[in-house]
């Protein structure tokens, strides 16, 4: 007996195997989630990403009854933790808090990466959105940013750290590096959290940190606040002028801050993890919460994100590319 395979049968082959994907889909969705969900927090505790992934983990919890832990991992700007993310199983189980150095910066950065930024994960949510910080130590002899440039001219060599090389706060150091022409020396540090004490210290000059957590430290007197990264005053501190408007005209560096699976994830299980913590941010104390500490909440589509991220990684890959930065 023959059989004759004609194109009727191929295309209804298609369909069932394409509605039996859907289905498998669906149900993953359903029954998301049925076991513990890890957060990958890709810098030490303490800063922007360690409080997001912290709020986010803490509510999913109490929402779902499933664990929802975060684990820091840091290291290499942020590409350790991230890494474990896309080479993690696509199912949703595994998050990461994606920053602007490990999701757009590094790829131009680093000479070699484990990870592609895009084709290795699944963008769920855009979190929030921070200016940078320039701060120094309160006995610098300077009071506004022209006299910290002049001073800087003066006196040649000078050393701005930062949480580790590809970060928002490494690059905006090259970049204000590069438009005020100061000898600057980059100090790559694992995390805010071993580079605040040099800086508190005076055995560094600068940092450009992310608001949440130099914005205490200003306010106690504990370090002096410059000129804020961004087009425009922050709320949260309204006294502070941005860069661009104290001398540097065009200067913006702000970072932020995402949810990304592991590409692959099904997609309804995307959907309800999107859904799900945008709530989260745009709920009344969360949002008072992290606004007070200089974070601007957002929320967004996972199709918002993807096309906000391409937008990035074409800006920072050419500011990368203009300052001459790099890391082996």
């Amino acid at each position: 007996m023959s059989y004759r395979i004609t194109l009727a049968h191929v295309l209804l082959a298609a369909a069932a195997l394409t509605a039996t994907a859907s289905a498998h889909s669906q149900n993953a969705a359903t029954n998301y989630p049925a076991k513990p969900i890890k957060v990958i927090v890709t810098f030490t505790p303490g800063g922007a990403p360690d409080i997001l992934g912290r709020i986010i983990a803490d509510r999913l919890t109490a929402t779902w009854g499933q664990p929802v832990l975060v684990e820091n991992k840091p290291g290499a700007g942020g590409n350790i933790g991230s890494d474990i993310v896309a080479k993690a199983a696509p199912d949703g189980y595994t998050l990461v808090v994606g920053t602007v150095g490990t999701h757009s910066i590094n790829g131009a950065l680093y000479q070699k990466m484990p990870y592609d930024m895009v084709k290795d994960f699944a963008p769920v949510t855009l979190l929030a959105t921070t200016p940078n910080m320039l701060v120094v130590n309160p006995s610098l002899p300077v009071r506004n940013l022209k006299e910290f440039i002049d001073l800087g001219k003066k006196e040649g060599k000078m050393t701005f750290a930062s949480a580790g090389s590809g970060t928002s706060i490494h690059v905006s150091g090259e970049l204000f590096k590069s438009m005020t022409g100061i000898d600057m020396t980059h100090i790559p540090y694992k995390g805010r959290a071993t580079a605040i004490p040099d800086l508190l210290g005076g055995r560094v000059t600068m940092m450009f940190d992310n608001m949440p957590s130099s914005l205490p430290l200003v306010r106690e007197g504990k370090l002096k606040a410059l000129g804020l990264t961004s087009s425009k005053r922050s709320a949260a501190a309204p006294d502070i002028p941005t860069i661009a408007e104290s001398g540097l005209p065009g200067f913006e560096a702000v970072s932020w801050f995402a949810i990304f699976t592991t590409a692959g994830t099904p997609r309804p299980v995307v959907d309800k993890l999107q859904s799900e913590i945008v709530k989260i941010m745009k709920s009344p104390d969360v949002t008072k919460r992290l606004t007070d500490l200089g974070l601007d909440p957002v929320g967004s589509t996972a199709d918002e994100l993807a096309a906000f991220q391409k937008l990035e990684i074409q800006k920072w890959t050419k500011v990368v590319k203009d300052s001459g930065a790099k890391v082996e």
